[in-house]
């Protein structure tokens, strides 16, 4: 994963909108699928 990326994630995590990388990765990855495999 490139390190802006990386650096992006930390970012969020430090501002306390995602408890840790992998809840914002679940939280991304949720969003990814309902937007391209369960849109309606």
């Amino acid at each position: 994963m490139p390190e802006a990326l990386i650096e992006g994630m930390d970012e969020l995590v430090r501002r306390g909108i995602y408890p840790s990388r992998s809840a914002l990765m679940r939280t991304a990855v949720r969003d990814l699928l309902k937007k391209e495999l369960w849109k309606q």
